[in-house]
């Protein structure tokens, strides 16, 4: 798999490509340059010539923001030959943006943008050698079942012409499939094959998209004709023309879908033997070089390492393991650490049923924290988000390789709403005491907070609005964990435990990343550092180890992330005393959208510098 299809993966949730909706060319004669433009107005220009040629190259983008063009029906160009057209694209957009444009003249907020689009460009130039070290399938990412959530969650059907685009976008992915191989071809000649443990997951889930008419003899419809289905029969048109829509998209079906898809499970099956292993990546060729590129893209700081990372998570986990032992007397259990974790994971107690009034209990009551959040929010933020909030389950045909929770950005135009989803696939792996934490996190005020604020950004170039920056995108969500505590929400101590077991979490995710892919730790014995000071169960430990081990340096983000932010945080305390207010911190943090941590440093200086000389 390209690099370009391994990104548009991520981006289902992340959007870390640049694009702009169709509503960004209003101002589309900003571009034409005259010799009246100020610095800033050229610098927009500039921007906006490269968000009109991403427009055009990128359908599935297009459709993420909720846009529709004449290419609503295509899935566009996923080969390697693009990809390198594209960096060769990234490089002159570099040259022209340090010749063209004078830094100095501009505006501190244009220059804001420069600097993220700068630090961004130079990323994705960094990256471009280690474009097939990305494993083509893992246990967090199925390129194959990719289609099926893009289709039933991106692509909208209000008309006709998007149910005929539906059609030829399922027609499609006989290339996409194509292309897919293609790219696991290419890496695998490099000696990058897929994790061992990854292959069972991700073929479960390719067989599990084949379930259902018209690819068996089941009463029931598969998940691509179902939702095809469902979105025709809201349409306004004759019964006739429905049934000739159905029947062209279940040939479709038949005869472009179903090859790609047998196709790809042959392919990865042929390839179990060429695995290296459940290894970290020090078992692929240049496994080195591409850890050192994965820490610096995760935590966007150069120069940090994996011993000194490592270091820190050690030292967390031990300062969070007293704080443990502190609550769970609290709770009033009385008996050692170790014990209090084996309470946690068998006492059922601790779970809601496994049943589905189970679910909707969890998922409720997730909905209730997150709705309380907005009872006192303005104490603590200037800005909210205008999009709303929903909390869904993940799709059942999904769950086997989907992340535990995970938050899924809303569209511009406000066709679909921020979810939090949240993998229901088995209760008795859904401890209690954690939800409240997690509801945090990925609602508000975590994910839904930082990423539909930047959205909704106004006055800044487009691809700020979607910049993405892992170690600032999860430092604020663990970060949004840390307020609530400091907002006094976590007034049950068992709900105050799950925090610190969360922050347990992202605390050893440093140590056994660092440990798998630079000191060459075991599968297992990453699972037993998890087990050891997590009540994780294990068969959880073991999906997140194999997450970390798939998606190298990701887990660092987290930790980083936030102990930048609260840092940063205590210096504005420390420097302007009783001048310091929280919510101008929080619109300092937010309101420039996502940046790399230096630049993150450089704006709250900059906040601090200005505090400073108005008073």
């Amino acid at each position: 798999m390209t690099n370009k299809l391994k990104l548009l993966l991520a981006a289902t949730s992340a959007l870390a490509l640049l694009g702009v909706p169709a509503y960004a060319q209003e101002n589309a004669e900003a571009s034409v340059e005259t010799a009246a433009q100020t610095e800033d107005e050229r610098l927009s220009a500039f921007f906006q010539k490269i968000f009109e040629r991403n427009l055009a190259n990128s359908p599935t983008f297009q459709a993420q923001l909720g846009i529709k063009t004449e290419r609503y029906g295509e899935w566009g160009d996923f080969s390697d030959t693009e990809a390198v057209r594209q960096h060769e694209e990234v490089i002159e957009d570099l040259v022209r943006l340090h010749s063209e444009i004078d830094y100095e003249t501009l505006t501190e907020q244009s220059q804001v943008s420069y600097r993220i689009f700068e630090f961004l460009q130079n990323r994705s130039v960094r990256d471009h050698e280690y474009r097939f070290h990305g494993y083509a399938f893992s246990t967090m990412s199925n390129p194959i079942t990719f289609p099926v959530t893009f289709m039933q969650n991106i692509h909208r059907v209000d008309d006709l012409s998007d149910a005929e685009a539906y059609i030829s976008r399922l027609n499609g992915l006989e290339r996409l499939g194509e292309q897919l191989i293609e790219g696991i071809d290419m890496a695998t000649e490099r000696g990058i094959v897929p994790t061992s443990f990854s292959f069972d997951p991700v073929i479960t889930d390719a067989r599990n998209i084949m379930k259902g008419a018209p690819f068996d003899d089941s009463d029931e419809d598969s998940a691509l004709l179902a939702d095809f289905r469902k979105k025709v029969d809201a349409l306004e048109i004759d019964d006739a023309e429905k049934a000739r829509l159905i029947g062209e998209a279940t040939t479709a079906l038949q005869n472009a879908f179903a090859p790609a898809v047998n196709n790809f499970i042959e392919k990865v099956e042929s390839l179990r033997n060429a695995s290296h292993g459940p290894n970290g990546v020090w078992a692929i060729p240049d496994g080195k070089g591409y850890y050192k590129n994965r820490i610096e893209f995760w935590t966007t700081e150069t120069g940090m390492t994996a011993r000194e990372i490592h270091k820190i998570g050690l030292a967390d986990v031990k300062r969070i393991r007293g704080e443990m032992k502190i609550i769970m007397k609290e709770a009033g259990f009385e008996g050692t650490l170790p014990e209090f974790f084996e309470f946690l994971r068998t006492d059922p107690s601790n779970f809601f049923p496994h049943t589905e009034e189970g679910k909707q209990g969890y998922l409720d009551a997730s909905k209730a924290y997150i709705d309380a959040v907005y009872d006192d929010v303005d104490e603590y933020f200037n800005v909210l988000p205008k999009a709303p909030l929903e909390v869904r389950a993940v799709e059942a045909w999904r769950e086997e390789t989907a992340p535990i929770a995970f938050y899924n950005r809303p569209t511009p135009d406000g066709s679909r709403p921020g979810i939090y989803y949240t993998n229901l696939k088995d209760m008795t792996k859904k401890q209690k005491h954690e939800m409240e934490t997690i509801a945090y996190h990925e609602g508000a005020p975590g994910h839904h907070f930082q990423l539909a604020i930047q959205q909704e950004l106004t006055g800044v170039p487009m691809f700020q609005k979607f910049a993405f920056f892992g170690a600032y995108s999860e430092g604020w969500g663990l970060y949004a964990e840390r307020l609530s505590k400091e907002q006094g929400r976590f007034t049950d101590p068992m709900q105050d435990f799950g925090r610190l077991q969360n922050e347990m979490l992202r605390a050893a995710r440093l140590v056994v990343d660092t440990g798998m892919h630079s000191k060459k730790w075991s599968r297992e014995k990453g699972i037993k550092f998890m087990t050891d000071n997590n009540p994780l169960k294990v068969e959880e430990a073991t999906k997140e180890i194999e997450r970390y081990i798939d998606l190298p340096g990701q887990a660092l983000s987290y930790k980083i992330g936030m102990i930048k932010i609260l840092d940063l945080r205590e210096k504005a305390k420390t420097e302007l005393g009783d001048d310091f207010d929280i919510r101008d911190f929080h619109d300092v943090v937010l309101k420039s959208g996502a940046v790399a941590l230096p630049i993150l440093e450089e704006l709250v200086d900059a906040y601090i510098a200005r505090v400073k000389s108005a008073n």
